[in-house]
């Protein structure tokens, strides 16, 4: 990417396969990159705080541990209301992805689409009913229907990665 500059570039190259699991990750991708660990937590946190990365966060494989059955769960809201109700969904346990989506109507009405992980389509099931008695109950009228799509194959298992030149 022409935009990053080459500490960046070098940064996420070094860091794309993961961090290490051990005390200080950053120390051992600093001695990678012969630099200092405090150099590479500072050019973390800017690109954190220039929106160039997201987050850095541990991701566990949920297939791995069990929760094989996922459900992209989507609900048809009020549009007045989708961003108090979308906020409060993306905080759940057991939400792994939210997003607000356009509609495409008429067959396609739904507009918060969110990412429930279980052990089988009948847990996943449960939490989505769970999760729209809590809609219907603290945000009266503005749920209009919901369902779930459940997923049939793993796509795409990584984030980003830059190639290098």
């Amino acid at each position: 990417m022409e935009h990053l500059n080459p500490a960046y570039t070098a940064l996420i190259h070094a860091s794309q396969q993961g961090l290490a699991i051990e005390p200080q990750p950053y120390l051992r991708l600093a001695q990678a990159l012969g630099v200092s660990e405090a150099y590479v937590m500072k050019q973390f946190q800017t690109m954190l705080d220039q929106g160039l990365i997201r987050r850095i966060a541990a991701i566990p494989n949920h297939y791995a541990l069990g929760y094989v059955a996922n459900g992209m769960c989507v609900w048809n809201i009020a549009d007045e209301r989708l961003d108090t109700v979308g906020t409060w969904l993306g905080s759940q346990a057991g939400v792994s992805h939210c997003y607000r989506r356009p509609r495409r109507l008429p067959a396609w009405p739904y507009n918060l689409f969110a990412m429930l992980h279980g052990k089988d389509h009948d847990t996943v099931r449960a939490q989505a009913k769970n999760i729209s008695m809590h809609i219907t109950q603290h945000f009266p009228g503005v749920l209009h229907d919901h369902d779930i799509l459940f997923s049939t194959a793993i796509l795409k298992k990584t984030g980003l990665r830059l190639r290098r030149p």
